[in-house]
């Protein structure tokens, strides 16, 4: 697979979802965007939230759905089109290396290191931050998987340079406590 052609799909994609969200739900307070995939590799989707949907939470969860993209109101919306095309992309290179599990491990690093690269360079052209008027929380994540602790340090710290940052690494040293 042309990493280099799937990285400008999901960036093409991303612009586009977040567009989308910002069009559709600008007024609720976007305040997060995501994008996330699966342990088989097989996805790459959007998520945001917004601080609306914050209000409607128990105080004592109020970090997890903050900060938990599969908890988020607009999980999976936004350039369905595009999307839907990159795991399409994604599941044809899957199904024609399905017994090779060396290949998998690297194809399934490169995606993700793709989606956190392509978040990466949105932040830093200020994309989010030029529609919103502020900077947001930035996440990568997988479903049903979990990263190592230090793991995912480093993706929130590489993708966010503001308050969310700091939130969020006091709150992973809550976790298991």
């Amino acid at each position: 697979m042309d990493f280099e052609t799937l990285k400008q799909q999901i960036e093409a994609a991303a612009r586009k979802a977040f567009l989308e969200m910002y069009e559709k739900h600008g007024a609720e307070g976007i305040y997060s965007f995501a994008l996330y995939s699966d342990e088989g590799a097989m996805t790459v989707c959007p998520s945001s939230n917004t601080q609306e949907m914050l209000k409607e939470v128990d105080e004592d969860d109020t970090m997890y759905y903050k900060y938990e993209p599969a908890e988020w109101t607009y999980e999976m919306e936004g350039a369905d089109k595009e999307f839907n095309d990159i795991c399409t992309g994604l599941r044809t290179e899957l199904e024609k290396n399905d017994e090779d599990d060396e290949w998998f491990q690297g194809f399934q690093t490169q995606l993700y290191a793709t989606c956190i690269e392509v978040l990466e360079k949105l932040k830093n052209e200020n994309f989010f931050k030029n529609i919103i008027g502020k900077d947001i929380f930035l996440i990568f994540t997988v479903s049903d998987y979990e990263f190592e602790k230090q793991d995912l340090k480093n993706i929130i710290i590489r993708l966010n340079d503001n308050e969310y940052k700091s939130e969020y690494l006091d709150w992973m040293e809550t976790w298991g406590n």
